[in-house]
């Protein structure tokens, strides 16, 4: 490639970044659309596109959060040397910080949306506010490694339907809370159920980075953790949707 002229060079790398963004959008949006068409009477593209936005713009505030959580863990530049530290990086670094900014702009989005007027429109949102931080997250990692298509992926088999399943849980209790049930066991399975799953997903993840052994155990048991998790979450979309339709007669 070094005989190529600077123009042919420049296009090149210009289409390989291309290349890398489309791989690395491109699941979130697929299970996007996968939402949207489940929706019988689609939301008004403007408030889906704040609640993206919104999932995006805490990618920030979530970094920060989280390099300032796992500095008070582990020290300055310190990591996870056990298990036990795996599963607290998973858990309070990892998970406690992306859900709980997550639920509270899914709150912003929703405390005065007038369309918010169906079960399934709180699983619609969610995945919108889940769906743009993955989709913004995933940008970064796939950038930052030279094997970037196969990070890519990787994470698209596992990383971004699993916020994406992170998301349902959450939008269906959100929508059990305001339409249904006004229970604090309701109110709190809200944040509650996507920090569990998100630190058991997280800690299987990592747990191989400290001891080869649990980290082969920890992959199958994700694969096995990862196919109930979705089943288990369509069942909870499936609920939502048909109890919006009985209602409509």
């Amino acid at each position: 490639m070094s005989g190529l002229s600077p123009d042919t060079l420049l296009l090149h790398k210009a289409m390989n970044v291309q290349l890398i963004i489309t791989a690395a959008l491109l699941p979130a949006i697929l299970l996007w659309l996968y939402i949207w068409k489940k929706d019988s009477q689609p939301e008004p593209t403007i408030w889906l596109l704040k609640a993206v936005l919104w999932g995006i713009v805490i990618c920030i505030p979530v970094a920060l959060l989280e390099l300032a959580i796992e500095a008070l863990l582990f020290g300055v530049g310190g990591g996870p040397e056990t298990p036990l530290g795996t599963t607290a990086m998973a858990f309070f670094v990892a998970a406690l910080p992306e859900e709980s900014f997550k639920l509270l702009v899914l709150w912003l989005v929703l405390r005065k949306n007038p369309y918010f007027d169906e079960h399934y429109d709180g699983i619609v949102y969610a995945v919108c506010v889940g769906l743009g931080f993955a989709a913004i997250e995933n940008v970064f990692y796939v950038f930052s490694e030279e094997e970037w298509w196969s990070v890519a992926i990787t994470r698209a088999l596992l990383a971004v339907p699993a916020h994406y399943a992170f998301a349902i849980f959450m939008g269906y209790f959100y929508s059990v809370y305001h339409f249904v049930d006004r229970s604090k066991k309701t109110a709190a399975s809200i944040l509650l159920v996507p920090f569990v799953l998100h630190g058991v997903y997280d800690s299987l993840v990592l747990c191989g980075t400290v001891d080869l052994t649990i980290g082969g155990i920890g992959a199958i048991l994700l694969i096995f953790f990862c196919i109930r998790m979705h089943r288990f979450a369509r069942k909870k979309m499936l609920a939502l949707i048909e109890r919006d339709e009985n209602l409509l007669g």
